[in-house]
């Protein structure tokens, strides 16, 4: 039988999450997309902690398409990183094709200088 969308989402992330862990150095960047916003944030995993997070909805972020939104979403959480002392991150798809939104927010990120 064939699986949902989301069915396959949750193997693939699981998958994933097995490799993919997160310390106070070097954080988890989950990256979140749903139709209208994408969301990341930085996970302690260690200490179940989110160190930061950054939303297409926050006021920093201006209009445009998408992937422009998901750019700058990038830009900012690698700015706030900065800020924070954080210079590396383990980069977490969570289930979604590293294409698109996920490409453009990890590539806005790697512009302002976070390194993955």
């Amino acid at each position: 039988m064939a699986l949902s969308k989301l069915e396959r989402r949750q193997r693939i992330k699981h998958r994933i999450r097995k490799i993919v862990s997160g310390n106070e150095s070097r954080p988890r960047l989950s990256v979140f997309r749903s139709n209208k916003e994408i969301n990341a944030q930085l996970i302690d995993d260690l200490n179940g902690k989110t160190l930061l997070a950054v939303s297409s909805r926050e006021k920093g972020i201006s209009k445009g398409t998408k992937i422009e939104v998901a750019a700058q979403v990038g830009k900012a959480l690698a700015e706030k990183a900065a800020k924070a002392g954080i210079e590396g991150v383990a980069f977490d798809r969570n289930g979604y094709l590293y294409h698109g939104r996920v490409k453009a927010l990890a590539d806005g990120a790697r512009e302002a200088g976070l390194k993955f």
